[in-house]
């Protein structure tokens, strides 16, 4: 029990470190970590870690908005419309086979890492985008987009950061400080919205997620106190994580193909 709490703490340390120094990314390592270090059963991996990730949001989320980084009519339609394509996601995931989903979710991963990659490589949405368009249809675009997102976010128990950002510039044009400010709301609710579901069917660890989120928090605050002495660096970085993430995604796969068919 002692081990369990130890690695829990530094899983959570690692996920906080990386969404500190790097600014993304991080919270889809929280269920791998909590399956393949911590030891949880699948369901209640995605579970567990579906509430640290919307803590851990919340905060960042309290930073930004006092920085005056969040655009909150956006933000909160977002959040809102996309709470209940998470309630549906949700449902949906814990009615799934555990190794099909755990299969689904390294395929997700391998795409995080692809976006990681390549971002920093485009040029930011302009704001011309976001006054250039009607309200009429850029408030059917955010309701569009927070739809979808919600959805993948409910289904597999991640925050969705890395798909909320890109949302929130494709519906509104918003800055890019902006969008990921504002992207914190909704990873919050998202991540809250899978947890309750999980948790009304006994799917969360409570203990294991306290210690998840305190090793967090710590996590965070080194890594946000490196990224600002490394910040030239910060390319390098995302690729040293997107070729961890390409790893782990590479032994999920082969751990689950067999649920699909697929001689491992």
């Amino acid at each position: 029990m002692l081990l369990q709490s130890v690695l829990a703490v530094l899983s959570g340390s690692l996920v906080g470190f990386t969404l500190g120094l790097i600014g993304g990314g991080g919270s889809i390592m929280a269920t791998p970590l909590l399956l393949y270090v911590v030891g949880l059963q699948p369901h209640m991996a995605i579970g567990t870690g579906a509430l640290a990730v919307s803590a851990n949001a919340f905060i960042n989320f309290a930073g930004h908005a006092r920085a005056g980084n969040v655009r909150w009519r956006d933000a909160v339609l977002f959040a809102a419309v996309g709470v209940a394509g998470a309630a549906v996601g949700a449902w949906f995931g814990k009615s799934f086979d555990g190794q099909r989903l755990l299969f689904l979710f390294a395929v997700l991963m391998v795409a995080v890492g692809v976006l990681m990659l390549r971002r920093g490589h485009g040029r930011p949405a302009s704001s011309g985008a976001q006054e250039g368009q009607g309200a009429g249809r850029r408030a059917a675009l955010v309701v569009a987009s927070a739809l979808g997102v919600g959805l993948l976010s409910g289904f597999f128990g991640i925050g969705g950061g890395f798909l909320i950002v890109p949302g929130l510039l494709f519906s509104t044009g918003m800055p890019m400080l902006s969008a990921v400010g504002s992207s914190l709301l909704a990873v919050g609710a998202f991540g809250l919205t899978t947890a309750v579901s999980y948790a009304f069917s006994g799917l969360v660890d409570w203990v294991v997620a306290a210690e998840y989120i305190a090793g967090g928090l710590a996590g965070g605050y080194l890594g946000m106190q490196l990224a600002c002495r490394l910040g030239s660096r910060k390319a390098a970085l995302n690729r040293i994580f997107a070729a961890l993430v390409f790893v782990v995604a590479a032994y999920m796969l082969y751990r689950n193909a067999s649920a699909f068919g697929f001689a491992p």
